[in-house]
């Protein structure tokens, strides 16, 4: 029976040297085949037009690329793209440029499917099928980064990690994949301009800041009334609001970054004088900023956008309190693209 080959880019750059002067070949050759993979984003051997045809067999031999492909791709009016991602095994993810006249920005899964219950996002609907590998987080940002470059003439300038999944259910991945697209062996995008946002895992933010990562990090709240956000975000019955602020404030001294609090108003859910109030008092037990992103429907009659007064209320009172607060407007709404509606429909 045939032995199954090895994704060669679960190889360090330092194993593939190694196999090559096992081979009885010269070791740059694995610096050679390691660009080719990472900064060049080779997807066959055959690709790799300085390595002689001789040696490309040897890695056909020994090695696959895993590589994904764009299965499908939808515009948007806005100028939004939404790729639905096809992986080595024929599952599907979707990943989603956002250009803005300043910047074009790509978020991406970390996961096929989710492993949380928030009720008010379509991918927490879904089965979580398994965790997506560091190169196959790495090659949606490459993907969009080429179209980045052919729709808007601009390579990319910023990565969110807010597609499908949970990114801290999938810690090591998540990590590997940002080390390969800050390195300048990788895409050599500075971590500044990358956002990772989790639901609220406080045990694996504390680990974020002891390995001292250098990106932001946003978490998705929604209630600063325990009872409240327990009803919509049920797995924080397990992750409490008091352990996220422990957390949180955990992340600020080791860091000295401060939090993006993401935040969507439902009408008869948030939208009340005793919501701001609470949103206020969590606010100023760590150094943050509050981002308020417009709902998006995902076929559920029980969650609704509420009335902007309620959002200028929500903003008057942050900024009176000098806390920094943005409001977030959806992009790529008519081809369900937006933050919350990423469900595979395909």
């Amino acid at each position: 029976m045939e032995l199954k080959k090895k994704d060669i880019r679960a190889l360090s750059k330092d194993e593939l040297r190694l196999f090559f002067k096992e081979i009885g070949d010269q070791e740059f050759r694995g610096n050679q085949v390691y660009e080719w993979l990472w900064n060049k984003g080779a997807h066959q051997f055959d690709d790799m037009s300085n390595i002689s045809k001789d040696t490309r067999q040897v890695l056909k031999n020994h090695f696959v690329i895993n590589h994904v492909e764009v299965d499908s791709l939808q515009k948007s009016k806005d100028g939004t793209i939404k790729n639905a991602v096809k992986l080595f095994d024929g599952l599907i993810v979707e990943s989603v440029l956002i250009p803005t006249p300043n910047r074009t920005t790509a978020c991406v899964s970390t996961q096929v499917g989710c492993s949380l219950d928030c009720k008010f996002c379509a991918t927490a609907k879904l089965k979580k099928m398994r965790n997506l590998n560091p190169d196959e987080i790495y090659d949606q940002v490459k993907a969009i980064d080429q179209e980045s470059r052919l729709y808007h003439s601009r390579p990319l300038s910023n990565i969110v990690f807010m597609g499908m999944g949970e990114p801290l259910m999938n810690y090591n991945n998540v990590l590997k994949s940002i080390d390969k697209i800050t390195s300048e062996e990788g895409l050599g995008m500075s971590p500044k301009r990358i956002t990772v946002s989790t639901s609220g895992i406080p045990k694996m933010i504390k680990k974020l800041a002891d390995d001292k990562v250098k990106f932001n990090l946003a978490v998705s709240l929604h209630s600063a009334i325990q009872e409240k956000r327990r009803q919509i975000m049920p797995f924080a019955t397990k992750f409490t609001l008091i352990d996220l602020k422990e957390s949180l404030q955990y992340w600020y001294e080791k860091t000295n970054q401060r939090i993006t609090y993401e935040y969507v108003i439902w009408e008869g859910i948030n939208d009340t004088r005793e919501d701001i109030d609470a949103l206020i008092r969590y606010c100023k037990q760590v150094p943050c900023k509050v981002n308020l992103i417009e709902y998006n429907a995902i076929d559920d009659d029980s969650f609704k956008q509420a009335p902007k007064t309620v959002t200028d209320a929500y903003i008057y009172t942050l900024e009176k309190n000098r806390i920094p607060v943005t409001v977030r407007r959806s992009r790529g709404k008519d081809i369900d693209a937006a933050c919350g509606q990423l469900a595979n429909k395909k």
